[in-house]
């Protein structure tokens, strides 16, 4: 018993470590990026470079806040609507329109 009691003190550390390194991350991200993140990453990927969905590294270049923010909230070529919605939707369609 007491064996493995030492052989968990490392995991406690090693998990420690791991949630203040995600932390950290976080609190360096933006209201806008963290909303993204939240719901948009898992299909125009992590870094904007696209997935299931477009890419968006340089959308800004293609569409201004206003269509941005028309797709967010009508969906378009597959992308549901509203998944992100209200004042959330507008700071996101405007963090992306500064994409260029």
């Amino acid at each position: 018993m007491y064996k493995k009691a030492l052989l968990s003190i490392p995991l406690i550390f090693l998990l420690a470590a791991c949630s203040s390194d995600e932390e950290t991350n976080t609190a360096n991200v933006s209201e806008e990026e963290r909303i993204y993140q939240n719901n948009c990453a898992s299909c125009h990927g992590k870094t904007l470079e696209g997935f299931a969905g477009p890419e968006l590294v340089n959308i800004g270049t293609k569409l201004s806040k206003d269509e941005i923010l028309e797709v967010i909230n009508k969906g378009a070529n597959g992308m549901p609507a509203g998944i992100v919605k209200g004042e959330e939707a507008e700071k996101v369609a405007g963090w992306l329109s500064e994409k260029k």
